[in-house]
């Protein structure tokens, strides 16, 4: 019971009891929630990738637990303006994918939200939530997101908030309009089916919870959790970083439909306690999908995250939101478009936020943060199945490294992450390809005393019929940088036929490209910043990453300044000693292809 906040002191022990009891009936629900959506969707993002979320808010719509993706915390409001909850009903449901409509509440239209309010009596206790990301929902091209995009109405269909049951009587009609505009309508329809079955499941469980402790324990124990958090957050504020003001900027490859790049820029200022981010100068909002509408509680779970990432029974929720009370944006940028720009890429300006957060509290705290990940790979194969003359679509995510930490390095080979990748044979059965290679890729970790997460090679070949190539892969133009004197991530590239006699290299951010079938797609992704000065690993550790196919020969003498013998089977200990005295290191915070200080 860690940090735990009680009224005037004066809960009894049974009292506290009962409140971690209510705390392990909340999680414990969400996670059933999550196994049934696991069980029971029918597209692979969904059931394979666990590209869902699942949360309890709180009747004021305060999230109180929830799966750890740093996304809206602002899920209820945008309902209750058009659905007062006087007017709400037990068994009533709602729906809605439209970002613009719920003001960021959703971030990209595949996404739809799912929403039941749990009543005791006539009074709502909380509300059941839950999202997943949908196979396709219609737009421009099958899967709905394209790199190509230059409008959100290219990207599916948009549903603002509506009740989709009411009093547990289900409007079919809604749901038919929507279905309609699937290409895939057998795997829409299941989804819907399993995201709504979570949602009665977790309001089930609560209504037991409310049985067996009675409201206003539960009431209070909401807030409890809340307010752990809070406070949790609050003394790591206090206790790391000094009161100040701080700034850093990151950039992203380019929008797709230009070869402009763009940036996001976070200002930290600590006064008296309190924080303040400003994305005010973030540049202007884009013509291609990077767009992203960033609702507050987003940075503010993120820095959260990070500062409580050792505090006990800390979890993510709105006590994030009360902890740090300003964050401020200006309408046309990046984090807040104008209607109706694209949106369908938006993590590479959300994992933006993310990095320059911890550039500022790289600076703020001496180095002690996190150096930068790479965004996560998408590609989209699209075309016509040999077998069946039909329409086959794969969406495939894959891994790419994270950057490494002042205490440890980064993941090597990670998704994204609570999700997973697909199991080649999954994906060998499920789509027209074939999975020819899986490797890491050597040298995409960024070198440093902790190294930086390494991506991976996926070799694909493609048994598809007049198939066509959407890609994303960023970090390319800006690999992901190094931190406290580690150096910067390897880059990705995209190659059809690599070892042909013309082999292809297509642009990182494009779509439609055109593809035969029997040609081979080679798909290199990039790795994390490393952390501190590479000369400071031990020799050891270097050997080793040598010897796993980590990095190679040249990064071991170049990077980490570690000379092996002759048959490259043991460490050359004097050649070692001397290569290493002669490796200059610039004392600046930064690294990304130079040393530098923001």
């Amino acid at each position: 019971m860690s940090n735990l906040i009680f009224k005037n002191n004066k809960y009894s022990a049974n009292e506290r009891i009962k409140f971690e009891l209510i705390k392990g009936v909340l999680n414990a629900s969400r996670k059933e929630m999550e196994a049934l959506i696991t069980r029971t969707a029918m597209s692979p993002f969904i059931r394979e990738k666990k590209d869902f979320f699942s949360a309890i808010l709180n009747k004021k719509g305060e999230l109180v637990v929830s799966t750890s993706l740093t996304l809206a915390g602002n899920l209820i409001e945008t309902i209750v303006k058009h659905y007062p909850l006087n007017k709400m009903n037990n068994g009533d449901l709602y729906i809605y994918n439209d970002c613009y409509f719920t003001n960021g509440a959703v971030s990209h239209l595949p996404d739809m939200v799912f929403v039941m309010p749990v009543f005791r009596k006539n009074e709502i206790v909380c509300f059941i939530e839950c999202w997943g990301h949908l196979w396709d929902i219609g737009g421009s091209v099958s899967g709905s997101i394209s790199p190509n995009s230059t409008s959100v109405f290219q990207e599916g269909i948009m549903i603002p908030p509506v009740k989709v049951m009411n009093k547990g009587k289900i409007n079919k009609e809604i749901l038919k309009i929507f279905i309609r505009n699937s290409r895939f309508p057998e795997f829409l329809e299941g989804d819907l089916s399993s995201l709504m079955a979570a949602c009665k499941l977790g309001k089930k469980r609560v209504e037991e919870c409310l049985d067996r402790h009675g409201k206003n324990n539960f009431l209070n124990a909401c807030e409890e959790i809340i307010k752990q958090s809070e406070s949790s957050l609050r003394k790591e504020i206090k206790k790391n970083i000094p009161d100040g003001t701080w700034q850093f900027r990151d950039y992203i490859d380019s929008d797709s439909v230009s070869n402009q790049s763009y940036y996001v820029d976070l200002k930290l200022i600590k006064k008296k306690n309190e924080l303040e981010l400003s994305f005010d100068e973030t540049m202007h909002e884009s013509k291609g999908p990077i767009n992203f509408i960033m609702d507050d509680s987003v940075p503010k779970f993120m820095l959260g995250l990070y500062l409580t990432k050792n505090i006990p029974n800390t979890i993510m929720n709105a006590g994030f939101q009360r902890a740090i009370k300003h964050v401020s944006k200006k309408k046309g940028t990046l984090v807040s478009p104008n209607f109706p720009s694209p949106l369908g890429l938006r993590s590479h300006t959300m994992f933006r936020v993310n990095s320059c957060i911890f550039g500022v509290l790289a600076q703020a705290m001496k180095g002690k943060s996190s150096a930068a990940s790479a965004v996560y790979v998408l590609y989209y194969l699209r075309g016509i199945s040999p077998i069946t003359g039909k329409e086959e679509l794969c969406i495939e995510g894959l891994s790419v490294g994270y950057g490494a930490r002042y205490f440890k390095d980064g993941i090597d080979a990670v998704y994204y992450v609570a999700q997973e990748n697909y199991p080649i044979e999954f994906a060998e059965t499920e789509f027209g390809i074939n999975v020819e290679k899986f490797t890491l890729n050597k040298d995409s970790s960024g070198p440093g005393k902790f190294r930086g997460g390494s991506g991976i090679i996926r070799d694909i070949r493609v048994n598809l019929i007049d198939a066509t190539l959407g890609v994303r892969i960023d970090n390319c133009k800006f690999p992901a940088f190094g931190i406290n004197g580690g150096k910067s991530g390897g880059i990705g590239k995209v190659i059809i036929n690599p070892d042909s006699k013309k082999p292809r290299k297509l642009k990182t951010i494009s779509d439609n490209n055109k593809l035969k079938q029997g040609d081979l797609i080679r798909i290199m992704t990039p790795g994390g910043g490393g952390w501190g000065n590479p000369c400071l690993r031990p020799k050891e550790r270097v050997f080793e990453d040598y010897l796993n196919g980590i990095i190679s020969y040249k990064s071991c003498v170049n990077d980490y300044g570690v000379v092996l013998t002759k048959s490259r089977k043991s460490i050359d200990q004097e050649e070692t000693k001397i290569k290493r005295s002669n490796i200059k290191f610039e004392k600046k915070m930064f690294y990304r292809k130079n040393y530098f200080n923001f």
